[in-house]
């Protein structure tokens, strides 16, 4: 089906009102990347104050990651049958008590519980949030509306390492995260009064009093308001199950696999990078503050390095900018452990590795949603995303027991470049050109 209103407002300038819906994305994702990466921050706190082990610690690390997995693939896909706003809703609800509840744990087991469910939530809100803000964003800056994303998420990542760094010597881990489950909560009624639904998903989807709901909306993006439902283009509500299936059309199953490997590879070296730096560093000889200062510098990259890519991708084909993006993090990584002696170099490192690996990230949330139509949308970027959860859950597990096996960090991150280099390849052999019905890489 040919989205129409992608159509529609592929050509017009952007109203206000569409870079409205993109901010309170952005203000949403900021809170993602806040609550995901907290454990990464407070993970020295945490491994000194319970006495864990690396393999152990590497658990915790992983549970709120296994919730973001059943989250994305389970729970996001409904957004496609119900709406991207009530979901969004709900998951912001669940992410901010998960936060709440963790600062409340008494143990590691418990502390897992609750970062499981705080990804439960996260996982729900990502693909939404990607989703609707390239629905609202016209063709010239729908890339970059999409890639603002992701700066968000290290925006929010490079707050928590800051707010971490100064919480923890005072007042201890627990807070950092009662700190992020009341401001994540807080944002309940800002988001329930000014976020709007979809109108790729009112278009696409038959209910009532809809098409009053829609005119609203066109007004507000500025396109004249509809006399009646145009009934030869819209679809029904299909079944999880089979809005599933369709990810695996013969038009799409190459596509689709490609997508997974890449989002499994990108998040295997991904989360290996955010979770373990601050950690691994102070194993390279530097204090815990030193450890800490490096995560948030490659959270300051990926600020820089996702909103480049956005811009990149407005004048170049995105799967080539990704691919670059992608062998340049592999070389990066190989050589970052090597200069923790020469502290300045190995910061101005860790800032090119945030540019280049969160605009990974980045650069596959802007690529999936063009593979499929506002029907498929959510689930098909939920399920590339739940893939890539599965490469991020087993990420800090196998680094944890490769510590323990007296790994050194330089070879540890000569092993994770590899991924990137894998995912390279697979975004090489990706069919650039989607489906005739499907709207093009280059116009999402």
């Amino acid at each position: 089906m040919i989205d129409i209103v992608t159509n529609e407002l592929d050509d017009k300038r952007m109203s206000s009102f569409q870079w409205w819906v993109i901010t309170l994305c952005f203000v949403i994702n900021m809170l993602d990347g806040f609550d995901v990466l907290v454990m990464a921050f407070t993970a020295s706190a945490v491994a000194t104050d319970w006495g864990l082990n690396g393999l152990r610690l590497g658990y915790l690390l992983s549970a709120g990651l296994v919730g973001m997995a059943i989250g994305s693939l389970f729970i996001a896909p409904w957004a496609d049958r119900f709406g991207r706003r009530p979901l969004i809703l709900v998951c912001v609800a669940v992410a901010g008590a998960g936060m709440l509840a963790s600062s409340q744990a008494s143990g590691p087991e418990m502390l897992a519980v609750f970062r499981f469910l705080t990804g439960l939530g996260i996982g729900g809100i990502l693909a939404s949030s990607y989703v609707i803000a390239g629905e609202y964003a016209n063709k010239r800056w729908r890339g970059l509306a999409i890639s603002l994303q992701s700066t968000a998420y290290a925006l929010g990542a490079t707050i928590g390492g800051l707010i971490a760094a100064n919480m923890i010597p005072a007042l201890g881990w627990r807070s950092v995260f009662l700190y992020g489950g009341f401001v994540t909560l807080a944002t309940l009624p800002a988001l329930f009064i000014w976020l709007p639904e979809s109108l790729a998903f009112l278009m696409s989807h038959k209910s009532d009093g809809a098409i009053r709901h829609i005119n609203q909306l066109r007004l507000k993006v500025k396109l004249a308001p509809l006399t009646e439902m145009p009934q030869a283009r819209l679809i029904t509500r299909t079944s999880l199950r089979a809005s599933f299936a369709q990810l695996f059309s013969p038009a799409l199953l190459r596509s689709t696999l490609l997508i997974w490997a890449s989002f499994f590879l990108v998040m295997f070296g991904f989360y290996f990078v955010m979770s373990w730096t601050p950690r691994l560093l102070v194993t390279a000889g530097l204090s815990n503050e030193q450890g800490i200062t490096g995560g948030v510098l490659i959270n300051v990259g990926g600020i820089v390095g996702t909103a480049l890519l956005g811009l990149l991708a407005a004048h170049f084909r995105l799967a080539k900018v990704l691919m670059i993006y992608l062998l340049a993090n592999a070389l990066l990584l190989t050589v970052f452990v090597g200069f923790t002696d020469r502290l300045n170099l190995a910061f101005v490192l860790a800032i090119f590795i945030g540019i280049f690996v969160n605009g990974c990230v980045a650069g596959l949330y802007a690529l999936t949603p063009s593979i499929y139509d506002a029907g498929q949308r959510v689930t098909g970027l939920g399920w590339g995303i739940g893939i890539g959860r599965a490469g991020a859950i087993a990420s800090p597990l196998v680094a944890g027991r490769l510590i323990d096996a007296q790994w050194t960090p330089s070879n540890l991150y000569m092993l994770f470049a590899m991924t990137f280099v894998l995912a390279a390849i697979a975004v090489a052999l990706l069919r650039v050109s989607p489906p005739k019905a499907i709207p093009s890489v280059t116009s999402l």
